[in-house]
């Protein structure tokens, strides 16, 4: 059977994009409304100064409180040393790191060079010794950077080789971080980097943004090209607030129904996500995106399933 596997990044790339702080028991209940949907994994919220992101701030009573069903993967970003301890004191398993290709994108992100960065993260990461948590280690401006413009592959090829030389088990995410990387870009990296890597402890996924509308196709290239890990956010909500103009992730909502038409098994029920989805838009309605969610349900849902073949699985 073809699927893939969705991990849902509203709660901490969406909502950090939100200036209203929004209350926590709303962040629970829709993290745990997004569970009940059958999305087996989540990014909840970072371990981040709340200086920085104030929005970030009540990442561990969440964790303390949201219920979720047995088997949920929860995630979480840390973006330093500092943030990772706070994380393990937690009980975190699964932790998120992140590092831009691009050197004006890091220094604007998290105040360093891309140099420092990764010096931080080796002494972090190997100062752990046995026991470590599951690493989702994100690169990002992969593919363009909105100070340096296109990146070039080798830059990327270099900062992979740099992860895997710390870090041999890792799941890395490919993110266009702006929304401009070109479908065939997309494809032309991944066929560079699967099969370069095919027999390494390593993972890859794929991370869009919708600035250009070009979230979903750019996600089923990925797809194409053998990513089993493809991020969304429902309700459209995200980007970067180091990166001046990008739009929100890709919605949740418009990759499942994209890949279930495709009879690419996500796991999820739409109907149910598009409610949760709406309800997530409202949270902050002049940053919400997608399509399918705008859309008349009856019409998205009638019929709905698979309606091609063909995909790789």
């Amino acid at each position: 059977m073809s699927k893939v596997e969705i991990l849902e990044v509203a709660p901490r790339d969406g909502f950090q994009a939100v200036k209203a702080f929004i209350p926590t028991e709303t962040k629970i209940a829709l993290i745990e409304e997004l569970a009940a949907c059958g999305i087996a994994r989540l990014e909840i919220g970072s371990f981040v100064s709340p200086k920085a992101i104030a929005q970030m701030a009540d990442t561990s009573d969440i964790l303390k409180r949201a219920r979720l069903p047995a088997g949920v993967r929860i995630q979480v970003l840390v973006p330093n040393a500092k943030g990772l301890q706070l994380a393990l004191a937690a009980g975190v398993r699964e932790v998120g790191w992140v590092i831009s290709v691009s050197e004006s994108h890091n220094r604007s992100n998290v105040r360093r060079s891309v140099d420092e960065s990764f010096r931080e993260f080796a002494d972090a990461w190997q100062g752990l010794g046995a026991g470590k948590p599951r690493l989702r280690f994100s690169l990002s401006t992969c593919f363009d950077c909105p100070f340096e413009g296109r990146i070039a592959e080798d830059d990327v090829v270099r900062a992979v080789e740099r992860v895997i030389a710390i870090a041999p088990d890792v799941e890395i995410a490919i993110c266009d971080t702006t929304g401009r990387a070109a479908t065939d870009h997309v494809g032309t990296l991944f066929a560079r980097l699967l099969p370069a890597y095919a027999s390494k402890r390593v993972a890859f996924a794929y991370h869009g943004h919708d600035t250009y509308g070009l979230g979903v196709a750019n996600a089923i290239e990925a797809y194409r090209q053998g990513v089993r890990v493809i991020d969304g956010a429902a309700g459209g909500l995200g980007g970067c607030p180091f990166a001046p103009g990008a739009a929100g992730n890709t919605a949740t909502e418009d990759l499942v129904f994209a890949f279930e038409h495709m009879g690419i098994k996500t796991g999820i029920a739409l109907d149910k996500l598009l409610a949760v989805a709406d309800r997530i838009a409202a949270v902050a309605p002049d940053q919400a995106g997608g399509k399918v969610r705008t859309v008349p349900r009856r019409r998205v849902l009638a019929g709905f399933g698979p309606a091609t073949r063909g995909i790789p699985t």
